[in-house]
Order: C-alpha cells, then structure tokens, then sequence
C-alpha cells in the first residue's frame, strides 16, 4: 500500500501531533505515504467564496502532482478531502481543459488517474479491519470512545459518496476493530464550528462545550475524529467552552491515527499526545 502523501497546513504546523502519530501508525501497518513534493495549502474551504476558478486550479495542481507520482492521493483532513474531491469533481465534469490551460504554464496537467481518499477510508476499504485487528497489541478494552464525524468527511454526500452521511458507521466499526466500545452522542455529525472561528466565535465556543458536554452525557472516556480541524478546535478552545454551557468536566480529543496507534501498542509520547490540552492525564490512566 502506497499513496502520494497530502499533509495540508494543518498537519505540517498546528497539528503536528496529527503528523507525528499518522506517520507512526502507516510505518508499524506497512503503509507507505510519500509526501507530494510542492503541496500547496487546499484553500481551507474558503478560497473558493473568492475565486472558485483559482480554487479549483489549485488542487488540480496538487492532484497532478500526484498523478505524475502515479499514485492515489491520501490526505488525513476533511475539509483537505472535500477540497481536492470537489475540485476533481468539477474538473472531470467539464472544467479540466480550462484548468489545464492554467497549469501549463507551471508545465503540469490534470488528467484524472488520481483517486482522492481519506486515512479513515484507506484503512476501511483499501486496507482492511480485519487485518487491523491482527496488527492489534494492547486492545483498548473498557474504553468507550464517542466517534466524531464533523461535517466535511460526510457532506455534500454527493461529492464525498463514502458512507450514508446521515448513519455513518466508519468510525465506530474502527473503534470496534482496536477492541474500543463506540457510544453514541447526539453532537456526532454537527459541525465543530472550526471554520468560524473568527466571524462567530461566541457561536463555536457553544458549539465545543455542547458537543464535549453531550460526549460526557454519553458515557465517553474520549472522542476520537478524522479531522485535525475538529480535533484542534474542540481541544484548545474546551476551557472557554465548558465556560460557556457551564460544565467542569475535561473531555480528551483524540485524532483517529492516535486511536489506533494506542492499540498497536504505541506510548502515549510516541503519538504526541502531550501536545494535547484537555483531559490527557485521565486518558492515560484508562489506557495504560
């Protein structure tokens, strides 16, 4: 198993934890992940609100990059995959020559052979969770591990078109596979609020504090999600969260590869969960 290796802003600076333990998980799986050379940033969701065109020409650049490793393109962030997948969704539907016309003045183009997936797909579907369940270790039993989906990962479903969005069951079965219990919560599939941040941020701190409280509610020990967006904003922003709904009680937030690779017998510290805020010290009491 090899894929051209999509990292995106986020894991290359604030979320490096994300970087560190997905590298870690890849090696011990046998997952080989060779970072694009030349990535640029996806455009967060938002380029696109400005000029849809340069948004689009940008991940095509990136999926060519890709393409000339003649790879699938794997990325570790939703809103990473929901860029790239619209931007090849537009491009396979018309816009490619356009776009072309663009790139070849850096001397690349487009042509479609790359598939775009996501980590939490690749280890469903490509790699497989019964041949996770044999590389397992330490099985992370008695834990009971909230799944949280977030938004860009399941919608638009027409563009995404992994699961049904509105009964996903990805995430859970991985945390049946490392020996985990999923419990449901209400706040599941709602958006963190990430992409808010600076035009409502009193909004998304009542978002972080619903959605960790309602975790709590559940029977949660911790949540785990795909996305290093969620992850970072339900985990720094949990002190002016709880603040906001009125709760106490800290709710540890986990990226997926920190998940697994508890379960493959990495440390605590071999997955960086020290750059961690909230909740980290009762965590490690439940999975050591």
């Amino acid at each position: 198993m090899k894929y051209a290796f999509f990292p995106g802003c986020v894991l290359e600076g604030a979320s490096k934890e994300n970087y560190i333990a997905t590298t870690a998980v890849a090696k011990i799986l046998g997952i080989e992940l060779v970072e694009i050379p030349g990535w640029t940033c996806c455009g967060a969701s938002h380029l696109q609100d400005i000029d849809d065109l340069t948004s689009t020409a940008v991940n095509a650049r990136n999926i060519a990059l890709a393409e000339k490793m003649e790879l699938p393109l794997l990325t570790v962030c939703n809103t990473c995959t929901l860029m790239l997948r619209k931007a090849k969704a537009k491009l396979d539907d018309g816009q490619k020559d356009k776009v072309n016309a663009i790139l070849s003045k850096a001397g690349i183009a487009y042509r479609g052979s790359s598939e775009i997936t996501h980590l939490l797909w690749a280890i469903i579907r490509d790699y497989g969770l019964e041949r996770l369940k044999e590389k397992v270790k330490k099985p992370l039993t008695g834990l009971k591990v909230a799944a949280y989906y977030g938004c860009h990962i399941l919608r638009p479903p027409a563009i995404m078109n992994f699961e049904d969005h509105a009964n996903p069951e990805s995430l859970e079965n991985v945390i049946r596979a490392v020996g985990a219990e999923p419990v449901d919560f209400d706040f599941k599939l709602k958006c963190c609020g990430f992409h808010s941040t600076y035009t409502a941020n009193e909004d998304m701190l009542k978002i972080t504090g619903e959605t960790c409280q309602s975790a709590v509610k559940a029977g949660a020990d911790c949540i785990v999600t795909p996305c290093p967006l969620c992850q970072m904003s339900l985990d720094m922003n949990q002190p002016e969260g709880q603040a906001a709904v009125g709760y106490r009680q800290e709710m540890p937030v986990l990226h997926l590869a920190q998940l697994i690779g508890l379960a493959l017998g990495l440390k605590p510290e071999d997955l960086a969960l020290n750059m961690h805020i909230a909740g980290i010290n009762q965590l490690k009491i439940k999975v050591s």
